[in-house]
C-alpha cells in the first residue's frame, strides 16, 4: 500500500500555461512551471522540504534573536531552531499539516489551525489560497488569531526564483531588478539586523537598475520599494536568454529578503535566488518595526504573484 509522501498530500492546479503542485506539509509551493518551464527551485514530493523552499512563514519571518522575546510585558522563549545564529528561524506553519478546503482545476485553498505552545502561547487559524490567473500564480495568507487574547504575528513566503531556462545555471549570469531604496545591513555570524541604510552607501547590494548578479552574495532585507500606481513592488530575475521569473506583492508587505542561496542544499548551490516578501523584517518580535498586533478574533493578511518572464 501506498503512503502519504513525506512532503504531505499533493494538490496540482493547471491553467494558462502553468502548472503548480502544492504539498499539504506547510501549504508548501512545491513545483512551478510555464510551458513546462520551471519557474522556481522546487523538489520532490517524497522527500523533507529542503532550505524551507516555497514555505508560509507565520507567525514570524527570518529570525528572531535567542528566541527570546517580551510581548505585552510577558517574556517568552521560542526553540532555537538555526542552533549556528543562536535564533528562532521562519515562524512555525511551516511544518504544520494542512488540510485540504477546496481544490479546482486552478484554485487550492488549504487550512491548519496552529495551536498554542511554550513560546507562542496563542492558537492562529491559517488560510492559504493559490490561484491560477493569466499573469501567474496569485498566492494569498489568512491569519486569524483565535485566542482570548492580542497576538503577535508577521506573514511572509520563501519561494526560490530561477532564471533562464536551466535549472542548474548560477545566478552570477542573471539580471536581477530589485527597485529597493534601503537595504539592512545583518551581522555576518547570527544575520540579525544591525542598521538599515540606503543602497547608495552599498553599491553592491543596489539593483535598482537591472544588472548582473555577479559574485555577489545576497541575504540582505530591502525596503523603501518603488511601486506601480497600484501599489505594488517587484523583483524580477532573468538569464542570458531573457527568461526568468517575477514575484510582485502590494502594500501589506513592506519588506522582502534577497538571498543567494550560499548554502549547498540538496544539490543546490548558487543557482537559485530566495525572494521573500515579508510583513515584517527580521527580528521583528523584538524591535516591535511593523509586527501587526492581532485582536482577539481579527485577522492579517498578506499575498504575493509570481509570474513567468
Amino acid at each position: 500500500m501506498g503512503g502519504v509522501p513525506r512532503s504531505g498530500k499533493s494538490c496540482q492546479l493547471e491553467a494558462h500555461g502553468y502548472h503548480v503542485d502544492i504539498a499539504a506539509t506547510g501549504a508548501t509551493l512545491r513545483e512551478l512551471h510555464y510551458n513546462g518551464r520551471p519557474l522556481i527551485a522546487g523538489f520532490p514530493a517524497d522527500q523533507i522540504r529542503p532550505a524551507m523552499r516555497g514555505a508560509v512563514l507565520v507567525p514570524w519571518p527570518n529570525r528572531t534573536a535567542d528566541g527570546r522575546y517580551t510581548f505585552q510585558g510577558e517574556e517568552h522563549q521560542l526553540v532555537i531552531d538555526e542552533p549556528r545564529t543562536r535564533t528562532a528561524v521562519h515562524g512555525l506553519v511551516a511544518w504544520e499539516s494542512f488540510r485540504i478546503l477546496r481544490l479546482k482545476e486552478s484554485e487550492a485553498v488549504l487550512e491548519s489551525v496552529l495551536g498554542a505552545r511554550p513560546g507562542y502561547p496563542w492558537q492562529l487559524r491559517v488560510r492559504v489560497a493559490f490561484r491560477l490567473e493569466p499573469d501567474g500564480l496569485h498566492q494569498e495568507v489568512v491569519v486569524v488569531n483565535e485566542s482570548e487574547r492580542p497576538a503577535p504575528v508577521g506573514i511572509g513566503g520563501h519561494p526560490y526564483l530561477l532564471g533562464g531556462v536551466s535549472i542548474d545555471a548560477a545566478v552570477d549570469q542573471w539580471t536581477l531588478t530589485a527597485a529597493a531604496d534601503r537595504v539592512v545591513l545583518s551581522s555576518a555570524d547570527r544575520m540579525l539586523p544591525e542598521r538599515i541604510v540606503a543602497v547608495e552607501e552599498e553599491p553592491d547590494l543596489d539593483f535598482r537598475v537591472g544588472r548582473a548578479i555577479d559574485r555577489t552574495v545576497l541575504n540582505h532585507c530591502y525596503t523603501g520599494w518603488h511601486r506601480t500606481d497600484d501599489g505594488r513592488a517587484e523583483v524580477t530575475v532573468r538569464g542570458a536568454d531573457g527568461h526568468g521569473a517575477r514575484i510582485t506583492w502590494d502594500r501589506r508587505a513592506e519588506w522582502a529578503q534577497i538571498y543567494s542561496a550560499e548554502e549547498q542544499v540538496d544539490g543546490i548551490h548558487r543557482a537559485a535566488l530566495a525572494v521573500e516578501p515579508m510583513t515584517c523584517p527580521p527580528d521583528a518580535f523584538n524591535s516591535g518595526t511593523d509586527l501587526q498586533n492581532v485582536p482577539p478574533g481579527a485577522q492579517v493578511d498578506a499575498g504575493w504573484v509570481i509570474s513567468a518572464l
